[in-house]
């Protein structure tokens, strides 16, 4: 008879077990077998609760981060936060809660790295800024949509490097780097529509209208 179990929870289990190694060892099999060892978990099991092997753990732990960080989100005071405000705990939240296991991120980040590694990469990274909008309220389905999600993907990533490197205490320079690199970004929203609002003041050039100066260099000015 076949021994039944439960193998997410294998999964969890092991995950937990295995950032301990990964340290040392890399997100490799040999990691997985420590973690088997420590959880009591037999290798055979261990190994099929991740087939996919390197890849499939750093997905499971990123994915993993994202659902704890939303979590720990809901039990904020989001209704009273400003949009920035709810932004950068969200990865506060995300980035602290993985204080301990800083090397285990850096390993991961280095096997992402790898050019074969490049979709898996995108993938993961568009999820966890999907969930940040998605956590803290944003259901647009416009083109600002996909803006959002591509400022906040350069915001958390850039924040993800810095805070790898932080050795101040509590990583206070993290967080003053986040609200920094945050303030910068939400200027391009603001700048994109005062163009906009310009560009659309702009009367479109005349049919059969080529260049925008005359022969002589001077600015072209359109007649009446």
């Amino acid at each position: 008879m076949t021994e039944s179990y439960d193998r997410d929870a294998d999964r969890a289990q092991l995950l937990e077990a295995v950032l301990v190694h990964v340290a040392f060892d890399g997100w490799s099999e040999a990691a997985l077998s420590a973690a088997a060892k420590d959880t009591g978990i037999p290798l055979a099991r261990a190994l099929n609760a991740f087939p996919g092997g390197a890849a499939e753990m750093v997905a499971f732990h990123s994915e993993s981060a994202d659902r704890a960080m939303i979590d720990a989100l809901m039990r904020e005071p989001l209704a009273e936060m400003p949009i920035r405000a709810k932004v950068a705990r969200a990865i506060h939240l995300r980035l602290d809660a993985n204080q301990q296991h800083r090397e285990a991120i850096r390993s991961a980040l280095t096997f992402l790295m790898m050019p074969l590694n490049g979709p898996l990469a995108v993938r993961l990274l568009y999820k966890t800024v999907d969930a940040i909008w998605y956590a803290i309220g944003d259901r647009s389905t416009d083109f600002s949509f996909y803006t959002k999600r591509g400022l906040l993907a350069a915001v958390y990533s850039g924040t993800l490097f810095y805070w790898l490197g932080d050795k101040s205490e509590g990583t206070a320079a993290t967080w003053s780097f986040l609200d920094r690199r945050i303030a910068e970004v939400m200027q391009i929203p603001k700048a994109m529509s005062r163009i906009t609002k310009i560009t659309e003041r702009i009367p479109l050039p005349r049919r059969g209208f080529r260049s925008p100066f005359r022969a002589a260099g001077r600015p072209f000015r359109q007649r009446g």
